[in-house]
């Protein structure tokens, strides 16, 4: 799959890195085909984050990513994009993430750590079905 989901997050909106989370995939290389600023509603989000129902942590992740604003972005890049920014993005506990990582470079807590992106080739068509549909 050559395109794949990325949301900054809630705390990456809050604190102006949108630019440089984007410029991060810019540079390498991804092709940035639609962006949307939005508040993500409990359903989409609940949808998005299925396979955690249940888990002790389901419900704060819930109610953070609806809580702001999210900047969505589709990025079109390589075959298997979606691998490409997981690498940019760094482990998702910020203090396991090396320098160079956006979330080696600026994340703070496990719990708000600034990006998500799609895990999966097939993860990546479901989120942007989810989030752009005119673009499934």
């Amino acid at each position: 799959m050559k395109r794949t989901l990325v949301i900054c997050k809630p705390d990456a909106v809050e604190r102006g890195l949108v630019g440089e989370i984007l410029g991060r995939l810019e540079r390498k290389g991804l092709r940035l085909v639609a962006a949307e600023l939005r508040t993500i509603d409990p359903a989409t989000a609940a949808r998005h984050y299925a396979e955690h129902y249940g888990k002790p942590f389901y419900d704060g992740l819930i109610e953070f990513i609806t809580g702001s604003p999210s900047f969505l972005v589709v990025a079109d890049g390589p075959e298997d994009a979606w691998k490409v920014v997981r690498t940019l993005m760094g482990p998702t506990n910020p203090a396991e993430a090396p320098p160079g990582t956006i979330r080696g470079d600026f994340g703070l807590a496990l719990t708000e750590n600034l990006v998500h992106g799609s895990d999966s080739a097939d993860s990546a068509r479901r989120e942007i079905e989810l989030f752009f549909p005119s673009l499934a």
